[in-house]
């Protein structure tokens, strides 16, 4: 049975892990020149990530709930907040391009 703790710890590391997939999402954005690469490496160094997190997290430090089966596991750790820090990326912050920066001599 999950402990009230555990549970609150568990919906930190999903906010982590969201967090570390938008700004992900976003440093990819604006280091590649090409229109959807950065959703390929996004979804490939971005699910690497949060995978070593996860079992960081889960594995070393044992903090979160019982998710059950692998399969679960991955879709509520890795594959939602994926999903989500992507969405906040692309809908919610100005694409890279509106950004004028300063001259550098």
């Amino acid at each position: 049975m999950a402990t009230i703790l555990n549970s609150l710890l568990f919906i930190c590391v999903l906010g982590l892990h969201t967090l570390v997939a938008a700004v992900l999402t976003r440093f990819l954005r604006i280091r590649l020149r090409t229109q959807w690469g950065y959703l390929f490496y996004t979804t490939l160094v971005g699910t690497v990530t949060l995978f070593i997190t996860t079992l960081i997290f889960s594995g070393v430090l044992n903090i979160g709930i019982n998710l059950g089966d692998a399969v679960t596991a991955a879709i509520i750790m890795i594959a939602l907040p994926l999903g989500l820090g992507v969405a906040i990326d692309i809908l919610y912050v100005p694409p890279p391009e509106e950004y004028t920066l300063p001259d550098t001599e």
